[in-house]
């Protein structure tokens, strides 16, 4: 049986409403100005329609977006993007973890919970979206932690916190034991050379430490507005917590370009990620889906294969 996900990040979903002058008086003005200058001539809508008509057409199992859905985290900004992300599903068939936009100032977060609570909580759960989260769909396990933390102008940088450091941890090797396929969702790339100074995650020696020793399937992320794929190697105490394999594993990182950028933009081409996970073997095939340089049409861009890594829990038992 094959399971099939759909990653994507960084709609950053426009046009930006007018936002009031008091609303202006922080970070919120360089972002205004940043996205009248630039985001809105790279963020284009018409493209992320046609990304979100191709994922649609290949009827996946579930999407995961992997945050930026907004601009300065203003409120109507979150409706706005509700509005055009709703056609892929809704809270059982998305789930969504927040940005560093979405996070913008203060006030930002608070408002994407009250809009996107369905699509960031554990399935149990009918209250407040907390992070770390946990959602099971077949035998995969999908685990959404929040990077998002308001910064200073011109600083794009991330934290997970000792808090959801030790729950990730935790709900890893739940996971593990569960014999689940783990998919971790992040915005942030957890690992320190993966970003250029000041839009890294704080405490990426500690999440990178924390996958070695605890094991995960698949890692994704976005922020960089480009495709990557970095590989953390699995630690000897991971190898003796998952049963069955002979060695310490590789878990692919994998981040994924802005899903609305201008095709043929340098670098920062518009795709997502079409994953088919085996649920028998936890073998994957992944193919990046997008638009060439200069390209119309959206096709298939690469292909990415890996080997069966860990014995898995019988789906649907």
């Amino acid at each position: 049986m094959t399971f099939v996900l759909a990653h994507l990040s960084d709609p950053h979903i426009g046009p930006l409403p007018p936002v009031p002058f008091r609303k202006l008086l922080n970070k919120r003005l360089t972002g205004t100005l940043n996205w009248h200058s630039s985001r809105a001539t790279i963020h284009n809508m018409d493209v992320l329609e046609a990304i979100f008509d191709d994922i649609l057409a290949h009827n996946p199992d579930h999407i995961a977006l992997t945050g930026d859905l907004v601009n300065v985290g203003y409120a109507p900004e979150f409706q706005q993007a509700l509005a055009r992300t709703q056609r892929l599903g809704d809270g059982h068939k998305v789930s969504i973890v927040p940005g560093n936009h979405d996070a913008y100032t203060g006030e930002s977060l608070p408002e994407m919970l009250k809009v996107f609570r369905p699509f960031m909580r554990d399935d149990a759960s009918e209250g407040e979206a907390t992070f770390p989260y946990l959602r099971k769909r077949s035998n995969i396990a999908f685990i959404g932690v929040n990077t998002g933390i308001p910064t200073l102008p011109f600083f794009a940088t991330g934290a997970l916190g000792a808090f959801q450091r030790a729950r990730l941890a935790a709900m890893l090797d739940e996971a593990r034991q569960e014999g689940l396929f783990r998919v971790v969702m992040i915005h942030h790339p957890p690992l320190r050379r993966a970003a250029r100074f000041g839009r890294g995650l704080n405490d990426a020696e500690a999440v990178t430490e924390l996958l070695a020793e605890h094991g995960a399937e698949l890692v994704l992320h976005g922020h960089n507005h480009r495709h990557s794929l970095h590989l953390v190697e699995e630690s000897q105490g991971a190898e003796g917590r998952n049963a069955g394999k002979e060695k310490p594993g590789t878990i692919p990182v994998l981040g994924v370009a802005s899903a609305s950028a201008v095709p043929g933009t340098p670098r920062h081409r518009a795709e997502y990620h079409l994953i088919r996970i085996d649920t028998k073997t936890g073998a994957m095939d992944i193919t990046r889906r997008g638009f060439r340089e200069h390209g119309l049409e959206i096709e298939n861009i690469d292909l990415l294969t890996f080997p069966p890594k860990v014995p898995l829990r019988p789906a649907g038992a």
